[in-house]
Order: structure tokens, then C-alpha cells, then sequence
């Protein structure tokens, strides 16, 4: 991998194209800001916050999990057989409002296949048999309920069991990702598939790796900039997405993504609440990646941003700020 980026760069800056999406985040101390609150929206409030990811100009949104276990018990987001309905949601049907109105928004989502197994056991919910049980099954029935919104909102699927690219992909992965990206494909082969893996800053793009992303059955690669969890800085970025978009132009296929974090930490990284970056911060994040990734998406709208007025807060007080800085951010672009 080069040290330095290209002097081959494209001036022009893209803005963020989407996000992901929860309905509860998946670990606790770093959800502080906004678990409460989205437990208590409405099936209005869920439409009023893709609304407000409209409002930016976003196109896609990644809906990181359909269920999760949270605090020692499984829970879904939809009706299925699989695990129970979160009994303290307000919102009745959470997935539909979303599906529903990204397509009146014109806002493409990725469908999560997970959690069906501990989030924090990501290699053991790769290749069990009992979580691909259940994940196919719950695909199954999302697709059953929501799948009239295919060529509208239902874009593609989304493998939330994000794996450490370590130098290279672990074969595990690329089994696992196939298999899914198999089964999803198969309700519909024009189903997209994305996958976000981290590890950014180890990549090693040889030839190895070129054959790894020729192997992979996957339409989207959203890397991870790994700055909101201070494993990169903005600085260091630019060096690895040239390097990817030299080896995904080489392989020919899976577009290069980027997933920019626009979160800090309130203080230990992942053992504390996410907060607003700074937009200082975020803009060089644009700048680095820019050049080299075809769209850019962000973790995440949701509790870092709020729209000022908005009915259905979520997120740190400074998430107004946010919004209305990346706004005026854009705006010059």
C-alpha cells in the first residue's frame, strides 16, 4: 500500500449519500443519547426521521439489525416467528413505517439479515448453523411483509456481522457472505448486496486480495474509516482508499463505498456514549475520501444529527449543531 495518496485527485467533494439506521442500538453505554427515545417513537415518528434523512439529500439507508439481543433477552423489530416483538416499542410496526416511507421519500434501504445470534460473537454467527437457521427464516418473513417494496425502498440486504479485513478477508467470511448473499438473491436476483467490513487501516490490496474481490457475491463495499473509533485519522485515510480503488478497478467488480464515522466517543472508545464529531473534523473526512470511493455513507444520521424543530428527537444536544453545519457544509460543495 502507497504511504502517499495520488496527486491524481479529483477537486470535487461528494456529500454523504447515506446512513445507517436503528431502531435500538446494539451496544448500551454507546447508545446513551438515543435508545430511550427510539423505543418510545411512534410508527410517525420512525417516517419523520427518514424524512429528515431525505432532507439531506441521502439516498440510501442501511438498516443495521431487524433484531438484536438487548439486555439479555432477543427481540425483533417486525412480526416474526423467529423472536418476540420489543414489547416496549411503541411504534407497532417500526420496519413497515420505514419501508413505507423511504418509498414515498424515494430512499433505498438495505435490509439487515441479522442479529440472529450475540452481536459481540460475530465469527460464531458466520458459520453456525442454528443462526443461519434463523436469519433465513426471518429473511424469509421480511421478505414476506416488506417485499412489495422491491424496486422502491427494499433495495438489497445488508450482513450487520461485520468482519476484520486482518491484511486480507478470512475465508469464513467470503463462505459466509456467498452463502447469504445466495439465499437473499434468491427472492429476487436483482436484490443488492453490501457488506462494511473494518480493518481499513491493515489492508493489504496484492493480488490475493484482488482474487478475494473477485470471489466475493457481493454488489457493495462500504470499508470503514475507522476515525470515530481512532484507529485512522483523516490524514492517513487517503492512502487506503487509493490503494482499494486501485484493487476494486483491478477486480473489476463490488464498488468501492466508503462508511464514514461521524461520531466521537464521550470518553473510552466503545465503553462510552457516541457523540457529534466535529465538523472540522468530518469535512477532511470528506475531503480524504472523496477521490477514491464512488459514495460515501456515514455512521450515522440517526442520534448525531437531529433537525432543528424536529417532533422526533433522538441523539446528544449537540446533534442540532450538526445538522445544520453539514447542511451549510454541503452547501458550498
Amino acid at each position: 500500500m502507497s504511504s502517499q495518496p495520488s496527486n491524481k485527485m479529483s477537486p470535487k467533494l461528494k456529500p454523504i449519500t447515506g446512513t445507517w439506521f436503528e431502531f435500538t442500538h446494539h451496544n448500551v453505554p454507546e447508545g446513551k443519547y438515543w435508545n430511550a427515545a427510539c423505543r418510545g417513537f411512534s410508527n410517525g415518528d420512525w417516517r419523520e426521521k427518514v424524512r429528515e434523512i431525505k432532507s439531506l439529500g441521502m439516498k440510501y439507508i442501511v438498516l443495521l439489525c431487524t433484531s438484536l439481543v438487548y439486555e439479555n433477552k432477543a427481540e425483533a423489530y417486525f412480526k416474526t416467528s423467529v423472536y418476540p416483538f420489543a414489547e416496549d416499542f411503541a411504534a407497532t410496526d417500526p420496519m413497515g413505517a420505514l419501508m413505507d416511507e423511504a418509498e414515498k421519500q424515494g430512499v433505498m434501504v438495505f435490509v439487515s439479515c441479522g442479529y440472529y445470534g450475540p452481536w459481540t460473537q460475530t465469527f460464531n454467527n458466520m458459520t453456525s448453523a442454528e443462526v443461519k437457521k434463523r436469519a433465513f427464516a426471518a429473511m424469509e418473513e421480511v421478505y414476506l411483509l416488506y417485499g412489495r417494496h422491491k424496486y422502491k425502498s427494499f433495495y438489497g440486504w445488508y450482513l450487520p456481522d461485520e468482519t476484520c479485513v486482518d491484511g486480507s478477508y478470512h475465508p469464513e467470511f467470503i463462505n459466509y457472505a456467498n452463502r447469504y448473499a445466495g439465499f437473499g438473491r434468491g427472492f429476487d436476483k436483482n436484490l443488492k448486496m453490501l457488506i462494511a467490513p473494518y480493518g481499513t487501516n491493515k489492508l493489504k490490496t496484492n493480488d490475493f486480495f484482488i482474487s478475494q474481490l473477485e470471489s466475493l457475491d457481493v454488489d457493495f463495499i462500504a470499508y470503514q474509516d475507522e476515525v470515530g473509533v481512532r484507529k485512522s485519522t483523516p490524514e492517513e485515510t487517503p492512502a487506503y482508499f487509493e490503494a482499494l480503488r486501485v484493487a476494486h478497478d483491478k477486480a473489476g467488480r463490488a464498488a468501492l463505498w466508503a462508511d464514514m464515522e461521524v461520531f466521537d466517543f464521550e470518553g473510552q472508545v466503545y465503553r462510552s456514549a457516541l457523540i457529534p464529531a466535529p465538523i472540522g473534523r468530518i469535512a477532511r473526512q470528506i475531503a480524504a475520501i472523496s477521490p477514491y470511493a464512488d459514495e460515501i455513507l456515514c455512521y450515522q444520521y440517526q442520534g448525531m444529527m437531529n433537525k432543528p424543530g424536529t417532533p422526533a428527537f433522538c441523539g446528544h444536544e449537540g446533534s442540532y449543531a450538526l445538522y445544520s453545519e453539514y447542511r451549510e457544509l454541503i452547501s458550498k460543495f
